[in-house]
């Protein structure tokens, strides 16, 4: 299994060992659009892997802050009352970077970033570009990837699909 992560398309593609492309899931990257500087808010790009998986068994819609259930659970009230707030829910797959002087070591750290697949709340768009970095996806579809990958799975995020898709 591998994650392809297109951040011209919005999408994350769970891809086969045979190249396959198993499921397709619409996603929010950084608003700030693509780079690996540390304090850009920018989605690094290159080969990576999922470092740490956080959350198994969390419910829908658990609140995370630094890796870590805060014991609230983010409905349409909680939102409502704090659109602004950078939302982490229900699971966290961590990214590592694994390019030296790209998304790796430095200033271009990817682990480092705090960069993460993560879910977010219901209310926030996807399918257009809005988080400070990470890779946001709906909660049902984060639980879904999560269950199908492993911590290794190799990740790569480019700013163009491939026009033979």
């Amino acid at each position: 299994m591998k994650l392809m992560i297109y951040l011209d398309a919005q999408r994350l593609d769970l891809v086969d060992d045979a190249g396959r492309v198993a499921k397709s899931y619409p996603v929010s990257t950084a608003k700030n659009g693509a780079g690996e500087r540390k304090n850009s808010y920018q989605t690094p790009r290159g080969r990576h892997y999922v470092r740490a998986r956080i959350g198994d068994h969390a419910p829908l819609g658990a609140v995370f802050v630094g890796r870590r259930p805060t014991g609230e659970v983010c409905d349409a009230a909680a939102y409502a009352a704090q659109p602004a707030r950078d939302w982490i829910l229900t699971r966290i797959l961590w990214l590592c970077g694994t390019e030296p002087g790209r998304n790796r070591l430095g200033q271009v750290d990817t682990f480092a970033r705090y960069i993460y697949i993560h879910g977010t709340p219901d209310a926030v768009e996807l399918g257009q570009p809005g988080s400070h970095g990470c890779i946001r996806m709906r909660n049902t579809d984060i639980v879904e990837l999560f269950d199908a990958v492993p911590a290794g799975t190799a990740v790569e995020i480019v700013e163009h699909e491939h026009p033979l898709r």
